[in-house]
């Protein structure tokens, strides 16, 4: 396919992870956090809420999953939360 032959896709993930974002993590967690991007495979969310910020961090990992599950493929394999 095109699309991975060429270096674009990593960046149609981020587009697509930006607006689709309230349908992987919910409409609570897309409320709350104001930008994510993609570098490679490595996610960054950030939230002004200490709580939601925590509760990112403790579940990374289920985070990966649900992501991964959603674009069935590996999308993201880390993430940062600022």
């Amino acid at each position: 396919m095109l699309l991975e032959k060429s270096n674009w896709k990593p960046k149609v993930n981020e587009v697509r992870m930006r607006d689709e974002w309230e349908a992987i993590v919910g409409k609570t967690i897309a409320r709350y956090t104001r930008n994510i991007y993609m570098k490679d495979t490595t996610l960054t969310i950030y939230t002004d809420v200490a709580a939601l910020k925590q509760e990112l961090l403790l579940g990374r990992e289920q985070l990966v999953i649900n992501i991964n599950e959603y674009f069935k493929e590996t999308v993201v394999t880390t993430i940062m939360v600022r």
